[in-house]
């Protein structure tokens, strides 16, 4: 489930007391702070000085935290490869719906989407025009030559992942089949942009260049999150930033790259009947 909320925190590394140089580091190390993070910290407040937007220390996780997110990670890419396996033409949403919380629930974890702000389902099934945000449904039933993307979010003691996979049912159009190939490039050109001390703005950049390249464009208003602690976290990554802007990245930083490409416009209605899934504006259809 992409974020829906933007403005991540624009504010320095606030909120803390200062600490001395043999102070136990605020990460839990047991180390002493100059031992530790105090070389990184006082690197981020260059880049403030500098007026760059730069993380708060809540956003920053620990080795131990870290770890915990991995191992939520590996459930959620276990939930979704079982998903590989079973899906079809002729399933129903609801059957996909079946299979995630079945699983999640078989490998020891919880589905995080399940009553989150009252969604009601274990995780979200979006086809052709839909961009994100779809009901699974008795009633919607896989045809041969949709798309259909499956969005799983897992919660395994305590720690969140956030994954998802567009599928292709059956034979699909040759125009589908492109869209959800370069939906994926798009994630990979932006996961390589994703090193310590460059911006969200250069991920956000190669995802827009590649889409634009190809003819799509990308969704705006609606994009990545942090994740690990909680289900959403600071702060909301753009896919469509220009290089150098938005928060530097550091070490520690978890977020979801999770990019919406349209074959279309970029724009974007929300069904009111339910207040959750999204449209492509010109009916054309939506990877992610």
């Amino acid at each position: 489930m992409a974020n829906h909320f933007a403005g991540a925190g624009k504010n320095a590394m606030c909120g803390h007391h200062k600490l001395e140089r043999n102070d136990p580091c605020w990460c839990g190390s047991g180390k002493k702070y100059k031992q530790c993070h105090m070389r990184m910290d006082e690197r981020i407040k260059e880049f403030e000085l500098e007026g760059h937007i730069v993380p708060e220390r809540g956003m920053l996780k620990t080795k131990e935290q870290i770890d915990g997110i991995r191992e939520s990670g590996k459930i959620n890419v276990a939930v979704l490869d079982h998903v590989a396996g079973h899906i079809r033409a002729g399933m129903s949403t609801l059957e996909i719906d079946c299979l995630v919380e079945e699983k999640t629930r078989e490998l020891g974890a919880i589905p995080a989407p399940l009553g989150y702000e009252g969604f009601p389902k274990s995780v979200c099934t979006s086809i052709n025009d839909q961009v994100c945000h779809g009901i699974p449904s008795a009633d919607v039933i896989l045809k041969e030559g949709d798309i259909v993307n499956v969005d799983v979010s897992t919660i395994y003691r305590g720690y969140f992942s956030d994954s998802s996979r567009t599928f292709l049912i059956g034979e699909v159009s040759p125009e589908k089949e492109r869209l959800v190939r370069v939906a994926k490039e798009c994630m990979e050109a932006g996961i390589a942009q994703v090193k310590p001390w460059r911006f969200l703005g250069d991920m956000a950049d190669a995802v827009n260049t590649h889409a634009k390249e190809n003819g799509y464009s990308i969704v705006v208003d609606i994009g990545g999150h942090g994740v690990g602690l909680e289900f959403h976290e600071e702060p909301f990554v753009s896919y469509v930033a220009p290089k150098g802007t938005e928060m530097l990245m550091v070490p520690g930083m978890v977020f979801t790259i999770e990019p919406m490409v349209n074959m279309g416009t970029e724009e974007i209605y929300m069904d009111d009947s339910n207040g959750w899934t999204i449209y492509t504006e010109d009916g054309l259809p939506s990877a992610q």
